[in-house]
């Protein structure tokens, strides 16, 4: 995933501001989808159902929040376009930066790989802290306004084009009808645009689903101020079976087990340690058993499929309406491309309200996206089918790359 199919963000494009935006969800794809809408429009609503938290904590609206999140340079690159100073304001708030070719111990194929000859910087936090920064920096944003706990029942719709929202607070005060120039889907994998365009006699976008059965188990543990480690083994044949422990805020360490179709790790500590005692190497059994554990509580969170919702496909969609983020493909875990893709969408988007007038904005969207969503399906999908039991449409070429 890099940005060489994405120009980087270009303050010079924008030309004018006005009209009203909607985003639906406060996700990592909704806030930085606001911030991009920001330049263009006068003013930005994004709602959300959860009430957003003040600090870095994680919210039932983000269902693997506690997990490990990785955030690929290009993702980082564009977030620290759209937010400048983001990496020292994670970094500050107890982030690290750490050297992804020495410190972080990538394991495969029965051995670990050697180090790189230069330097490769990665910044660790938790999913709370990367979104908790971006989330500040929304709400610092005078242009744009955060409603929490605001649920959307509907799209306001009339003559093929989506023209606002119906929304209806959590605190029993009288719902609105919001008007906008453009919505935006950022729902996540939930989305129920695909409903909507349904009934209201569009077709659906088609749907491919590549099923992996992944599931992981979490926990928090101590680490020595200066230790940066980190340790990966993506699930392989024979065994389908994974870790991944970074550094993070606090002095800890996040420490996820993964298993494939159905030979998930258990939620009990000391099941756990044995399943991270039965890979072909012993670092990570070691730490949990050497240092504090911080959670109670094993985490633990299932993930079906990869799915992708082919947008860019359907030869009608109503203007004024774009979906972002998980709604439109969201992938395998344990390669860590949600947050870097959802940025480099709002990248797109960017470049596309730069480029072109505001009808028909979502066809061009679609389209343009295919250019971050295809490598990071490639990726996943083309990983996932080195097992046998993965079941769904296969990309050309997976079997090549699997040899």
């Amino acid at each position: 995933m890099t940005l060489t199919a994405v120009p980087r963000y270009d303050r010079t494009r924008i030309t004018s501001r006005d009209g009203t935006a909607v985003v639906v969800g406060a996700s990592v794809a909704g806030l930085t989808a606001a911030r991009v809408l920001a330049n263009w429009f006068d003013t930005v609503i994004v709602t959300d159902r959860d009430r957003l938290p003040d600090g870095a904590v994680a919210r039932r609206g983000v269902p693997q929040a506690r997990a490990p999140h990785v955030l690929w340079e290009a993702g980082r690159a564009t977030l620290e376009d759209l937010f400048p100073g983001y990496t020292e304001e994670i970094i500050a708030s107890g982030g690290l930066m750490i050297d992804s070719l020495r410190d972080m111990n990538v394991f495969s194929e029965w051995n670990f790989v050697a180090p790189g000859p230069t330097r490769q910087p990665m910044v660790c936090a938790s999913r709370p802290l990367f979104e908790q920064v971006i989330r500040r920096r929304v709400l610092g944003d005078a242009g744009i306004d955060v409603r929490e706990r605001t649920h959307v029942t509907d799209y306001l719709y009339e003559a093929d084009a989506v023209t606002g929202v119906s929304v209806r607070p959590a605190d029993g005060r009288t719902g609105e009808e919001i008007d906008a120039e453009l919505v935006i889907d950022a729902t996540g994998r939930t989305s129920r645009t695909p409903a909507w365009l349904e009934r209201n006699g569009y077709r659906t976008p088609s749907t491919d689903e590549v099923l992996i059965d992944v599931a992981y188990s979490v926990v928090v543990i101590d680490r020595p101020t200066d230790d940066r480690r980190a340790y990966v083994r993506l699930p392989e044949q024979p065994l389908g079976r994974g870790c991944f422990v970074f550094p993070i805020e606090g002095n800890r360490w996040i420490v996820a087990l993964a298993g494939v179709h159905g030979g998930h790790p258990p939620t009990n500590p000391g099941e756990l340690i044995e399943f991270a005692g039965s890979l072909p190497f012993s670092e990570t059994r070691r730490l949990l058993e050497d240092n504090s554990w911080v959670s109670e509580d094993v985490y633990h969170y299932p993930f079906p499929s990869n799915r992708r919702n082919r947008y860019e496909d359907l030869d009608r969609f109503p203007d004024g309406l774009v979906v972002v983020g998980d709604a439109i493909a969201s992938f395998n875990p344990v390669y860590g491309q949600g947050m870097s893709v959802a940025a480099l969408q709002a990248l797109v988007l960017h470049h596309t309200l730069a480029s072109e007038e505001r009808e028909g904005i979502a066809d061009r969207f679609f389209e343009r996206a295919t250019d971050v969503v295809d490598p990071a399906w490639m990726l996943a999908v083309g990983a996932d089918f080195q097992f046998a039991e993965t079941v769904g449409p296969k990309p050309r070429g997976t079997d090549l790359v699997n040899l």
